[in-house]
């Protein structure tokens, strides 16, 4: 396809890199069972939500889409890199401007249909830990399903056999399912905080570096299309000579060193927050390092191990005999009503004084 130059050539590992060491291929690229077309796309995502436990389907449908949508970024990585082809082809039988600059450009665009595949590989690792929640979430559903089933089968019992032994023996089982429960959710609200950072930053990632680098592409591009004379010639009038091979080289050239020393700490494209969205977000960050656990290491001291520190309780210092008598006997005293937290009434006793006419 190149015949002059190509930026394909074998060379050194870019700085990204190095810096982020690519991906291996993405998953998508092997193993298809119903081939490149829509119907493929059409059953992944219509059976994704029809199988597997139901606190899963929702991420697994999600899971199933990202591939189809990998696999759409792979067929417009291949299409571009045949444009790429098809465009230095037809720009040999030109003007030498115009099939030197048409050459150059196919190896542009040839680029960033690899720069697409390199894309997709990248995006692989978002639906993976994407995926790996799902599988998480599969793994909590049964779980809940015991501790459903157990509750149920209680209610049934009650309603047919409200003495059934049985019922004593359901309740500690639903005793521990709630606590294997609360273990598995617990689990599943940490690890999918975790993963949904981490897949998100992955696909962000890769693609702030995939557009970067269109972007630098796209620039380059630009300079060659200036080394085209545009200017109208009268009939029988003959163009000056093409004199920009050397040039388009160079440009060439240039655009290879930028793609090839582009990091991500250099990029031009920088996202800036309003003074409000900072303040918000400071905010946010400090409440979450300022929250802390309370220390209840100091109410609880352990007592001495001496025999000697323990007292009968009437010889305590604090021992009242007559309080105690009359904790003692409260059959004719009557209750002072204190409301408590579930609406009772819970208080000490104490006798009252008759109240004068």
């Amino acid at each position: 396809m190149h015949r002059t130059y190509s930026m394909r050539q074998s060379r050194a590992p870019t700085a990204a890199q190095l810096e982020n060491p690519p991906p291996p291929p993405s998953s998508t690229k092997s193993g298809r069972i119903f081939g490149r077309g829509g119907f493929g796309h059409a059953f992944r995502k219509s059976a994704a939500g029809a199988f597997g436990p139901d606190l899963a389907k929702k991420l697994s449908q999600l899971v199933k889409m990202e591939k189809n949508v990998m696999r759409s970024m792979e067929l417009v990585g291949r299409e571009r890199m045949e444009v790429a082809q098809q465009l230095s082809i037809w720009g040999e039988n030109c003007d030498e401007d115009v099939s030197d600059v048409t050459d150059k450009l196919g190896v542009l665009i040839y680029e960033i249909g690899e720069l697409e595949d390199q894309f997709v590989d990248r995006y692989d690792q978002y639906r993976i830990t994407m995926k790996s929640i799902r599988n998480i979430e599969a793994s909590v559903q049964p779980s809940r399903d015991r501790k459903q089933k157990i509750t149920d089968e209680i209610a049934k019992l009650k309603y047919k056999e409200p003495n059934s032994p049985r019922i004593v023996v359901l309740e500690q089982e639903l005793v521990r399912a709630e606590a294997e429960s609360l273990v598995a959710e617990a689990q599943l609200s940490n690890i999918t905080r975790e993963k949904l950072k981490a897949a998100m930053n992955y696909q962000f990632d890769a693609l702030r570096e995939h557009c970067e680098k269109v972007a630098i592409i796209a620039g380059y591009g630009k300079h060659l299309l200036e080394l085209i004379d545009d200017t109208p010639v009268t009939p029988g009038e003959t163009r000056q000579a093409y004199d920009g091979y050397e040039a388009s080289k160079a440009i060439i050239q240039d655009c290879e060193d930028a793609l090839t020393n582009w990091v991500t700490s250099k990029a031009a494209v920088r996202s800036s927050l309003s003074t409000r969205s900072r303040t918000l977000s400071q905010r946010r960050r400090n409440n979450l390092k300022n929250r802390e656990g309370v220390d209840l290491a100091s109410q609880d001291q352990p007592m001495r191990g001496d025999r000697d520190s323990w007292l009968p309780a009437d010889q305590h210092p604090s021992y009242n005999q007559e309080e105690s008598e009359q904790y003692q006997d409260g059959d004719d005293e009557e209750a002072v009503e204190v409301p408590g937290t579930n609406g009772e009434h819970r208080g000490r006793i104490e006798e009252r004084e008759p109240i004068a006419a």
